[in-house]
């Protein structure tokens, strides 16, 4: 099958946000599947809510891929973002250890955030007509100077510095491959697969939730993305996203 994700490749000296910019792209004309995006300086980089991506120009990869997944159920939604992780954990493990999906799609080394994403789904006529996914990935940032708690990059972790071009290639192969396990229905592989990846997976650990602090331990996640957590009393809690904080 052939590659899709990063066949195309736009890239910009500055943007206020990729996604903003892929977004308005979109307004215009049909874009192919699989664009990608790509800020050498992303200023105003958007996170989950209102949080904000903190990115050095050229240090880091900051862009926006494009995807038309008709193909899923509205109800498996939360499967692209599961697709879209893995494939970026597939990435770093090639490049080191200890990586993790922090639910629902933060990617860490260790403690440390070293990639988000944000994905933003248009949906008509009960499809998904199109797909947004915005990815910040520390590569060879030194320092970081926001309040982010614990951003670390690539470079610091490995020691070694990344070529830019050929880091965002690999990456696209990487996605690509998780993208077409979807495409194809390996529904089970994915989720089996993402579960393993989990941030804190199986082990006893402090929550925080609107009833207050707790211990419990993560199983994974239902079908329309909600975080599984078992308390010490055998209650089985599902959390949408923000309704739970890791302590």
């Amino acid at each position: 099958m052939s590659i899709i994700i990063g066949s195309h490749i736009e890239r910009i000296h500055e943007l206020g946000s990729t996604n903003n910019y892929a977004a308005s792209q979109l307004l215009t004309k049909r874009l192919p599947e699989g664009i990608v995006f790509v800020a050498d300086s992303q200023v105003d980089g958007r996170g989950q809510t209102s949080n904000k991506w903190e990115s050095e120009p050229n240090m880091n990869l900051t862009f926006s891929l494009l995807l038309y997944p008709e193909f899923l159920e509205i109800a498996k939604q939360f499967e692209i973002s599961k697709a879209i992780s893995l494939g970026v954990s597939d990435f770093l493990k090639e490049q080191t250890d200890h990586v993790s999906i922090k639910w629902p799609n933060d990617i860490y080394i260790g403690k440390g955030k070293v990639a988000g994403i944000l994905i933003e789904n248009s949906i008509r006529i009960n499809i998904i007509s199109s797909c947004i996914v915005g990815i910040g990935l520390n590569i060879n940032q030194k320092e970081f100077k926001s309040e982010a708690p614990n951003p670390v990059s690539l470079s610091q972790i490995t020691g070694r510095v990344f070529n830019l071009e050929e880091t965002l290639s690999d990456l696209c192969l990487k996605i690509d491959a998780r993208y077409n396990q979807l495409r194809n229905g390996a529904f089970r592989q994915i989720d089996e697969d993402y579960i393993a990846m989990l941030y804190q997976f199986g082990n006893w650990s402090q929550y925080s939730d609107e009833n207050g602090d707790f211990e419990g331990r993560i199983l994974g996640v239902d079908q329309i993305g909600r975080l599984l957590i078992e308390t010490r009393n055998g209650n089985i809690n599902k959390y949408h996203f923000k309704e739970v904080v890791f302590k």
